[in-house]
Parts: structure tokens; C-alpha cells; sequence
């Protein structure tokens, strides 16, 4: 939704839950005042201060939808590293900055929007597909009660998108009106070509979905 802070709950683990909710409730309240009196803010967006949007060449993104690249942080809040693998921290760092994982942007205002984890990011023809985007497309059809979106290998578009989808209750499910749903709602390269039917998503014991999983069932498939 536009305006809209958006946060998600399955992040990297080293940076402090407490300061990203205070951080995220800060700048909702500043939104909320500024839908009810339309006064303008006075200060920028609290994690305006604490992250940042790069792009590949590791240098800030300007604001705006168009501009997605990797959300990165530093503070008080993130870790020092990890203990006893070097390596991996200094995978994890660029000097003090650390690398979330997480794709998103910054709209004109200064308010941070997440679309995607940079794992996750499908590739097909060229275009960057979000997962994110069309899993909340899928959760909007009414006879859908859970949906999960991978790339799959395709030897023509180098990946494919494909959608695993479980149906609500007793309602019937056919892929013919998920594609047309799709359709009316997403641009064409977006839309997924490929769609499975389960009973359930394979996840962890933290309710996470594991699509690792299913990108390869849907390889083998």
C-alpha cells in the first residue's frame, strides 16, 4: 500500500527485534500524523538514519520504486559479528554497514518499503521478478489460503516463475483462473507460468516457509 512501512517478521537475526519495532512504530506514528493533519514531517523517517539502499556497485540507490537494490544497516542494534567465523562476518560487512539480505527502496519522503529477500529474487528474461509481489496477488483470490513463489530453471528465460498453491477448505482451485487473476493484476513477465497444487507448504519449525524445497521439487518436476 502506498505510504505504507512495511517490515517483515523472518529477517536476519543480528540486528536487535526491540530497536527495528521502535524504529518501525516511530516512523508509523510520523505517517499517521501526517495522513490526519497533512503537515509536513519535520525530520526524516528514523531508519532514514540507520539504512541505507545500495545497489551491485555497493553505492547508495536514489528514492523511489524503480530504484530496488539491498537494504543495508548499522547502529547500536546491529551485531559485531559472528562468533568465531570470520569469514562469514566479513561477508556480512562492508566496514560498519551490514548486509540484511533484504531488497527494498525508499520513497520520496524517506520511508523504507521491503519487496523481496535478495535470495529469493527470480531473474526470468532479463526482468528482476519480486516473489513477494505475486504471493500477495495469489493471497488476495479468494480460494487461495496459501501461496509461495520460486524461480525454477528455464533454458530459454535462464529462470521461470513458478507458483505453489494451496487451496482454502473445500474450495475448488483451477490453474486457469489463478492465470487469469494473474493477468489482471500483474505485468505479463510477472505472472507465473508454472503452478503446483499441495495440501501443505513444506516449513521450518519456525513456520517458514522452506521454497528451497519446493524450487527443487519444481526442478525435478
Amino acid at each position: 500500500m502506498p505510504g505504507l512501512l512495511i517490515s517483515r517478521p523472518d529477517g536476519p537475526a543480528p540486528c536487535s527485534r526491540e530497536a527495528a519495532l521502535g524504529e518501525i512504530a516511530a516512523s508509523r506514528a510520523r505517517l499517521l500524523h501526517r495522513q490526519q493533519t497533512a503537515a509536513q514531517p519535520v525530520s526524516e523517517p528514523v531508519l532514514e538514519k540507520a539504512a541505507r539502499v545500495w545497489g551491485d556497485q555497493g553505492r547508495p540507490l536514489p528514492s523511489g520504486p524503480g530504484h530496488v537494490g539491498e537494504i543495508v544497516t548499522r547502529g547500536l542494534h546491529v551485531m559485531k559479528g559472528y562468533l568465531n567465523y570470520p569469514q562469514a562476518t566479513a561477508a556480512a560487512f562492508t566496514g560498519d554497514w551490514l548486509h540484511t539480505g533484504d531488497l527494498g527502496y525508499f520513497d520520496e519522503d524517506g520511508f523504507l518499503f521491503i519487496v523481496s529477500r535478495k535470495k529469493e529474487l527470480i531473474i526470468r528474461g532479463g526482468y528482476n521478478v519480486y516473489p513477494t509481489e505475486i504471493e500477495n496477488v495469489l493471497h488476495a483470490h479468494p480460494a487461495v489460503a496459501e501461496a509461495a513463489v520460486v524461480g525454477v530453471p528455464d533454458e530459454r528465460l535462464g529462470e521461470e516463475v513458478m507458483a505453489v498453491v494451496i487451496a482454502r477448505g473445500a474450495m475448488e482451485l483451477r490453474e486457469h483462473e489463478l492465470v487469469s487473476w494473474c493477468r489482471d493484476r500483474l505485468a505479463a513477465y510477472k505472472c507465473p507460468r508454472v503452478f503446483q497444487f499441495r495440501s501443505a507448504l513444506p516449513k521450518n519449525t519456525l513456520g517458514k516457509v522452506l521454497k528451497d524445497e519446493l524450487a527443487q521439487a519444481g526442478t525435478r518436476s
